[in-house]
Order: C-alpha cells, then structure tokens, then sequence
C-alpha cells in the first residue's frame, strides 16, 4: 500500500516516481473503452507534432499509445473539427492543444510581436493580412516554398503567414491532407478566449500547473521545459528563469526529493495521493511522445537526459544525423513495458508489410513484448506481414514469435 500524507522535502523512491510519471502520462494499463482523444489532450496538454511519418505521424502514434488501435480517421477528427476545439502553436515546439489554453500562450504571443518587428515589409504583411479577410488561407494558396529546403527557400507571402501565426494574428485550428488551413483568430476562436490577456505571471502560472499534472513529477527544468517557458527561442516571458522558480511553490507544487536525481523535484500534490500499481501497458511510443520529451538542445546524438534519469535508458533521436553515424535508426520508438523502457525499433513500412529494420532489447527477457507490440503496430496500420531485420541480442529474435 502507498503513503497518503508526504510533507514537502519528503522522499521518493526512484521506481515510485517513475510510476507517477508513467501514470500521469496515461501509460499505465490497457485503454479504457470509452477514452476518447480528445480527453487524451486535455490530460497531456499538448501533442507535438512532426511532418516525419514512418509507421503514422507523431500526433496519431500518441493517441494509439495510450489508447490502442483507434481508426486514423477519428484521430484527425479529433483533432481537427468543427467548430474549432483545438488550436495549433508553439508549445513544446509546434503541438496541438487544446481550445481553452489559447490566452495562456499571451505571453509566447507577446514576446515574437516584439522580437520579430520590422522582420518583413509592412506592405507583405498587410497583404497577407486582406486575403485572409476574403477567407481561410493554406500554403498552397500562398505560393508555398520557392523551392525545397528550410524556411529561408519560402515565399514572401508564406514568410509573412508565419510570422503572423507566431505573434497570433493568424490561427491555426484546421487541417487538410496535412496542410495548414490559415484564418483569422476573430472568426475562429470564441469570443470569451478573445477577450482574455493574461499577464506573463498568469500564463506561467496556468501552464506550469498543467504541466506539472501531466508529468506528475519532475525537476523545475522538466515542468518549465513542457511548455519551453525557459526557451529564447520559442519566445519567453521577460525573466522567465525568476518567474518559474517563484510559481513553483506559489501554485501549489510539493517539493519532493527522488532518490538518485540530483536536483530537487517537484510534484502534482493529487499525484502523491497514493504511490501508483505497477503500471501494466506495453506499446511503442513515438519519438516526440511527451512521456520522453528532451530539453531544447543541438546535436541529436547527446542522450536525453531525464529518459536517462527517469528510466535509466539511453535515448537519442537519430532521424536528422547522417545514416553512417547511426547508431539505432532514422526512427527509434522506444518499448514501454510494465512502466519501463526495455528496448526500441526502427520500424518501416513496405506495401502491407511492416519492416522492423532493427530491434534492439535491453534486457532479453522483453522480446515477447517487443513482438506482441509489433504485431499489435500492425494491426493498427493495415500491415497483415511482418519482416525482422537485425537483432540486438541476436539470441532473442526467436522469443519475439514473429
């Protein structure tokens, strides 16, 4: 049985804060009949999402995560409906979140209005700004890119839609075969979420709170970094290091010591109500799966450090290094069995085969897991045939049953 009264400074033990997290994350049994994605949102705050799509897009490999094999099309119905209950912005780099938390990104908004004046010519932007006023606008409509490579080869016009997202004179609640569908905040969001302006404090406040339930517990670093409230160039509060560490306490966050963190913690009060069961979920998680998300850094290759301190696994996101320093794969997905990561796969698709390009296991004894969460990816995808490549230990590729 768990503890029910911790006074702050009280210890956890590194597995019970490990299964808090797994349980905050809403990784830790088999889906509900009835979960929804939408309720799935509302717990995580915010999905990432990434235009890479090997097995599915990152924001439909979250939801299957947590909630098993739910139709593709429901997911991004979802996501994307009318009217609107979700907006697209810069989060936890570019996420989908949901409706409610729009003002609370005020001071994200404010900081890029500031930061990148005078970026563009004021005629582009105004002209931007009338073809949204005859209706929602996507890239295509703008001419797109100049030609393919990062945002410097976009078009003016395209440049000038950005920057107007970034400082929200422009919204993003809409999708269509992936593409952007632009509007004007005025004709999409309600009215009351129009009206709000809360201060830099207030913002900081909300979604440090949200962050700290979904993670359940984490470092000042882990809850500040769910939402880059501490990062320059997603755009931040003025003296933002000094605003996260006032709210922490003020917002009603228990500091806690885990064993083995080096630096002090913090905790969800309602997640310390009870230790959590050992959590029981096996599924391979997405890359950009909020339960491993790293703090903004360059060079991919570094591990990221709380999966490391969390779960005592070595992770590195491998899709943008050159295939010769490689070490996992383009598209590693760590297993999750039982509340721990045990192994990963990079997974590739051929026709109606899905291709496990490499499968590599932590400790042997997981190999029945990896296969029944291959078979079980799938399933999900329309794969009826699956094909192993390479092994890691080589002794387990019989004890994966494929």
């Amino acid at each position: 049985m768990g503890r029910t009264a911790r006074k702050p400074g009280d210890a956890l033990r590194a597995e019970e804060a490990r299964r808090i997290i797994v349980r905050a994350q809403g990784l830790d049994r088999s889906p509900a009949r009835r979960a929804s994605v939408g309720a799935m949102l509302q717990r995580l705050g915010a999905v990432q999402l990434d235009t890479i799509s090997v097995l599915a897009r990152s924001h439909e490999l979250v939801p299957y995560a947590r909630l098993g094999a739910v139709p593709r099309t429901r997911i991004e119905r979802s996501y994307w409906a009318a009217p609107a209950r979700t907006f697209e912005y810069i989060a936890h780099a570019g996420c989908i979140l949901p409706l409610e938390l729009w003002p609370y990104f005020a001071f994200r908004r404010r900081a890029l209005r500031a930061r990148e004046r005078g970026r563009l010519p004021a005629r582009v932007l105004r002209e931007v700004h009338a073809r949204l006023r005859d209706g929602p606008v996507m890239t295509s409509d703008l001419g797109g890119a100049r030609r393919p490579g990062g945002w410097w080869n976009w078009s003016e016009a395209k440049i000038a839609m950005e920057v107007l997202y970034r400082r929200g004179e422009v919204v993003v609640t809409e999708r269509r075969g992936w593409q952007r569908v632009y509007d004007l905040p005025e004709r999409t969001l309600p009215s009351d979420l129009l009206a709000m302006e809360p201060t830099d404090e207030e913002c900081y406040a909300h979604l440090l709170a949200i962050a700290a339930r979904a993670l359940g517990v984490g470092t000042v670093g882990d809850i500040a970094n769910y939402f880059f409230l501490q990062a320059s160039s997603s755009g931040m509060a003025p003296g933002a290091r000094k605003l996260v560490a006032h709210k922490m306490e003020a917002i009603g966050l228990v500091p806690v010591q885990v064993e083995g963190w080096a630096e002090p913690a913090f905790a969800d009060p309602k997640a310390l109500a009870r230790v959590p069961p050992k959590p029981s979920r096996t599924t391979l998680l997405s890359p950009f799966d909020s339960l491993i998300w790293a703090l903004p850094r360059s060079g991919e290759l570094k591990e990221r450090e709380r999966i490391r301190r969390v779960f005592g696994f070595s992770y590195s996101f491998e899709a943008y290094v050159p295939e010769n320093k490689r070490k996992h794969g383009y598209f590693t997905m760590p297993l999750l069995n039982d509340g721990n990561l045990v192994g990963r796969v990079d997974p590739g698709r051929r026709g109606n085969t899905l291709i496990a390009k490499k499968v590599s296991l932590e400790d042997p004894t997981a190999a029945p897991a990896m296969g029944q969460a291959l078979r079980d990816a799938a399933t999900w995808v329309g794969c009826t045939d699956i094909e192993v490549g390479q092994v890691s230990p080589p002794s387990a590729r019989p004890e994966l049953g494929l």
